[in-house]
C-alpha cells in the first residue's frame, strides 16, 4: 500500500449469477479481497439501490434482497447474513454535510452487494451498510458526497462501488438468444469505442470529464443509458488520492453491451 489508507473499490458486479458460479470474475473478487487488508467495516454504493433523497441502511440484521427475477432457485435461497452496524451509518450520517442522509432499516442488501460479498467474505462477519444513489441528483453531486467519506479510510472502512462502466442490457448481444453465452467476450462496436474512452479518462485522472460524462459523445451515451450503474464508480474515483494509483481488473466486455472492469484505487 502506498499509504495507511485502507483501499476503494469499485466492482463490476454483472449478473446475479455471480453469486453461484465460479468463473474467472469471481475469482478476480477473491484474489483481491486475499490481497488488501481484512477491513474493520464495509460501506457500499450499489447500483440496485435508488432513493428519492440520500439514505444509509442502519439497521442491525439487515434482510438478503432477492432483487431480480426469472433466475435458478437456489439464487432465491442465498442469505448473506453479515451484521448491519448503525454505529457506522450514524458516522455517515455526520460526515456527510452536503445533504440530509436518512437514516433507512428497512432495507437490507440487494444483489449489487451481496453477490459481490458473498465471494469476497463468505463467512459474512464484516459488518456492511449501504449508501443508496438519489435519483433526483446529477452525478457532480454524488461525486462530491462521496469525498465527504474519506475519513472512514482512516478508520478501517472499506468503501465499496458496485455497478458497471459500461451497461446497456437493451442493447445486449447474446449468442443464439443464449444466457449461457452471458459470460463469454464480446463487445459491440459503441461498447468498444465507450469503454476506450472511459478506461483512458480514468488513467488520465480527466474526473470532471467522467462526472460530465453526457458530454463524451454517442458511444457513452449508448454505454451509460441510465446513470445507477455508472455513478458508484464516481463513488470510487472521488476518493482517489495524489498519491495513490488505479489498478484495473476483470477488464473484459460481456453480451456485447456490459463491461466487467473493476477498479482498486491504494
Amino acid at each position: 500500500m502506498s499509504n495507511s489508507k485502507i483501499p476503494v473499490l469499485f466492482i463490476g458486479h454483472g449478473s446475479p449469477m455471480n453469486a453461484v458460479e465460479d468463473n474467472r470474475f469471481v475469482r478476480g473478487w477473491r484474489e483481491l479481497a486475499q490481497k488488501i487488508p481484512r477491513p474493520d467495516a464495509i460501506l457500499c454504493v450499489s447500483a440496485h439501490w435508488e432513493t428519492w433523497g440520500t439514505l444509509v441502511t442502519g439497521g442491525e440484521d439487515p434482510r438478503t434482497i432477492h432483487d431480480f427475477g426469472g433466475f435458478p432457485q437456489a439464487m432465491y435461497e442465498m442469505e448473506y447474513p453479515a451484521p448491519g452496524s448503525p454505529a457506522l451509518a450514524e458516522k455517515v450520517r455526520t460526515l456527510v454535510q452536503s445533504t440530509q442522509v436518512g437514516l433507512d432499516t428497512d432495507w437490507g442488501f440487494d444483489h449489487g452487494s451481496w453477490s459481490v460479498l458473498s465471494r469476497m467474505y463468505p463467512d459474512a462477519k464484516i459488518p456492511v451498510i449501504q449508501l443508496s444513489l438519489d435519483y433526483t441528483q446529477p452525478a457532480d453531486f454524488h461525486y462530491r458526497l462521496a469525498r465527504e467519506l474519506a475519513p472512514l479510510r482512516e478508520e478501517g472502512i472499506l468503501i465499496l462501488g458496485s455497478g458497471n462502466i459500461v451497461h446497456n442490457l437493451r442493447r445486449m448481444a447474446l449468442k443464439n438468444n443464449d444466457y449461457a453465452t452471458f459470460n463469454e467476450p464480446f463487445a459491440l462496436d459503441w461498447a468498444v469505442e465507450a469503454d476506450q474512452i472511459l478506461k483512458r479518462l480514468i488513467r488520465e485522472r480527466k474526473y470532471a470529464d467522467l462526472v460530465n460524462y453526457r458530454n463524451l459523445g454517442p458511444a457513452v451515451q449508448l454505454a451509460v443509458p441510465t446513470p445507477e450503474h455508472y455513478l458508484p464508480m464516481l463513488y470510487v474515483l472521488a476518493l482517489q488520492e495524489d498519491n495513490e494509483e488505479v489498478e484495473m481488473f476483470n477488464d473484459e466486455p460481456l453480451a456485447g453491451s456490459v463491461t466487467m472492469t473493476s477498479l482498486v484505487i491504494q
